[in-house]
């Protein structure tokens, strides 16, 4: 390829991103997490596996040191008690705050995400979020760049093999579900997003997550799980 070709391949590309056919998603989540974004898993007290899950990203406890169980991790390392850990935990504490305290919300309160489209934005439930049944659609509008912030007041629930889904160009990893107490999702969901739970984090058989599942003060519970926090 000559150098005129090469030139020309690069403004072609650069038209076509700019025109919005092509769609680079970026991740964001660094923005929000600062060094617990390298976690894929963190917690508070415990990480604790039942059956065999796939972590890719690292995990990490602190102020608590237990991490049990068939857990193998790729691209990423383990962090119990250590200083990574805590400095982790710190910042964990400062995104929660951040996400909790954002205004403009539309309050979905009372109402299921499943069956919705959202585009980016902050929603808020005062009590329980849940996605009961079907899909919950995140639209990035060709925006790799959108963010969904969910503040939810108390509990985070999934059903029985529901499923988040990104389309437009949106990226997993700029979802954020900021959760007052804990989060359960169910067996077989496919989820998107960081998790951030203020107590503790439980998945359920089989579920999957593309993004994080951070927990403040209690533990994360694993059974036979896939997270990818890339």
């Amino acid at each position: 390829m000559t150098t005129t070709q090469f030139t020309t391949l690069i403004f072609v590309l650069l038209t076509i991103v700019s025109a919005g056919h092509l769609s680079l998603r970026t991740d964001t989540s660094n923005n929000f997490l600062g060094s617990a974004a390298q976690f894929a898993v963190l917690a508070g007290s415990t990480i604790t596996g039942s059956g065999k899950s796939n972590i890719s990203g690292s995990i990490g406890v602190a102020a608590g040191t237990s991490i049990t169980g068939v857990i193998n991790v790729s691209g990423g390392s383990i962090h119990s008690g250590d200083s990574v850990a805590h400095r982790a935990k710190r910042d964990l504490k400062k995104a929660y705050n951040t996400l909790k305290g954002m205004t403009g919300s539309k309050n979905l309160t009372g109402r299921n995400l499943g069956g919705m489209t959202l585009a980016p934005g902050v929603y808020k439930f005062n009590k329980s979020g849940k996605l009961k049944s079907g899909t919950l659609t995140l639209d990035g509008q060709g925006n790799s760049n959108a963010q969904w912030i969910f503040q939810i007041g108390t509990t985070l629930l999934t059903s029985y093999k529901t499923n988040v889904k990104m389309i437009g160009g949106g990226n997993p990893l700029n979802v954020y579900w900021q959760v007052g107490s804990s989060a359960t999702i169910a067996a077989g969901t496919t989820m998107c997003g960081n998790i951030i739970a203020y107590a503790s984090i439980t998945m359920k058989t089989s579920a999957r997550l593309h993004g994080r599942a951070l927990a403040r003060i209690g533990g994360v519970t694993l059974i036979s799980n896939k997270i990818n926090k890339n």
